[in-house]
């Protein structure tokens, strides 16, 4: 399948931890997918970004065992780009060189850490939006707009009030 005309945005959250800032609506506004990295805190935050685009999430850490809501991972294809979406947990202390050994894709998300990251290495795209939830570590909170055209892949963080 070849690189569509028009591009692809995707809103990139992570460790909300039950708290959704009124301010994501307008942060995400206009994406075609939602994608959460995990450390949801239940489903009422997964219900209120539906209301801004279709969601797609990943278990993390401090979510509910079980919950049928969320994966442990997620892996699909965007315009010809292979991406990747775990919450990083599961490689202990998460950093791009870890994340880009257990996964081959072009893009790899994930959470964790609460810090905003956009690393490449080689042909890999690692994006950590940072933490959108309660603030912690005197960490800004922060989403992040993913666009995908031409079979490339930028990123932007945009900062939560």
């Amino acid at each position: 399948m070849g690189a569509s005309p028009d591009p692809i945005v995707v809103g990139l959250i992570s460790d909300t931890h039950g708290t959704l800032r009124a301010s994501v609506h307008h942060a995400l506004q206009g994406v075609s997918l939602i994608l959460h990295a995990g450390d949801v805190g239940g489903d009422e935050i997964l219900a209120e970004l539906g209301m801004i685009a279709p969601v797609r999430a990943v278990y993390g850490n401090t979510d509910v065992p079980g919950d049928p809501s969320l994966v442990s991972e997620i892996d699909l294809e965007l315009d010809g780009l292979s991406l990747h979406v775990s919450h990083g947990h599961e490689l202990g202390s998460p950093t791009p060189a870890k994340l880009v050994a257990a996964y081959p894709h072009r893009i790899v998300v994930y959470g964790h850490t609460h810090r905003p990251l956009a690393e490449r290495l080689g042909h890999q795209l690692v994006v950590n939006p940072g933490a959108a939830g309660p603030q912690r570590f005197k960490l800004a909170p922060s989403v992040a707009r993913l666009t995908i055209a031409n079979g490339n892949a930028e990123v932007s963080f945009v900062p939560l009030d």
